[in-house]
């Protein structure tokens, strides 16, 4: 297999994964209330609104990873090209 359609399947694959990502944390947050809840009645409420939290805390720094990894992908693409143009022109 070459460079350009492995390279360009790593690109999409990392694409995918974080637009899975963001949609998964998106569902999380959907559930997530921004209330403060004072009355003891509530602390299965108040459970539940920590659980989440947990859960969106968890998925964070995995997001960081993968935005970091698409976007050294991308500039290796681009970085690719750059080069390419550059020793047609020569």
């Amino acid at each position: 297999m070459t460079l350009v359609p492995t390279m360009w399947t790593i690109w999409g694959v990392l694409v995918v994964i974080l637009i899975a990502l963001y949609v998964y944390r998106s569902n999380l947050e959907r559930d997530e209330d921004d209330q403060v809840f004072l009355d003891d009645s509530f602390d299965h409420e108040k459970a539940a609104q920590s659980q989440i939290a947990i859960k969106v805390s968890k998925i964070q720094p995995v997001l960081k990873i993968c935005k970091l990894l698409l976007a050294v992908a991308t500039v290796f693409v681009i970085g690719y090209y750059v080069v390419d143009i550059y020793n047609q022109l020569k």
